[in-house]
């Protein structure tokens, strides 16, 4: 099993469970590589359009082969994920996955289970799109981030 190194960063207190106030989730948002750039207001913007839900040991988050249909920020716990013929990876807080599927509409390439009690910030895609086309600098941070994993996949190949 490989392990991802993460920074580790406090939740936003009084705010494990509540997403009305934007403001408490924008420090977390902050660390996450797809976000670092981003603005307050931006993070702010990305921070109303998502929502928390908890994932209890063992659940499957993401389902190899289905459909994706929302981006995960891991913000407790962690996660293994499972690729087919690839040995499994496990991703803790601050790790983000399911981004690719909301942009080519391909299925998901990997399984995703939660390791423990988790709990993740979900941008569904609708909401993503939406963001993306009132926004663009956080468009360009998605795509600045995904250049990143293309660049270091292809060095590694």
């Amino acid at each position: 099993m490989t392990r991802v190194p993460v920074g580790r960063f406090a939740l936003p207190p009084g705010r494990r469970d509540d997403l009305s106030a934007a403001q408490g989730w924008t420090n977390v948002l902050a660390e996450v590589p797809i976000f670092t750039d981003l603005s307050q207001r931006h993070l702010r913007k990305v921070a109303s359009a998502s929502r928390l839900v908890r994932f209890h040991e063992g659940a499957s988050i993401i389902r190899e082969g289905t459909p994706g249909d929302a981006l995960y920020v891991l913000v407790d716990g962690e996660v293994s994920v499972h690729r087919r013929g690839l040995p499994t990876l496990t991703l803790g807080i601050g790790s983000f996955f399911g981004e690719m599927a909301l942009f080519d509409d391909s299925p998901r390439s990997a399984s995703v289970v939660a390791n423990g009690s988790v709990m993740c910030l979900v941008i569904t895609r609708a909401r993503l799109h939406k963001l993306l086309r009132s926004e663009p600098p956080i468009a360009l941070g998605l795509l600045k981030e995904l250049a990143r994993r293309l660049r270091v996949a292809q060095s590694v190949a």
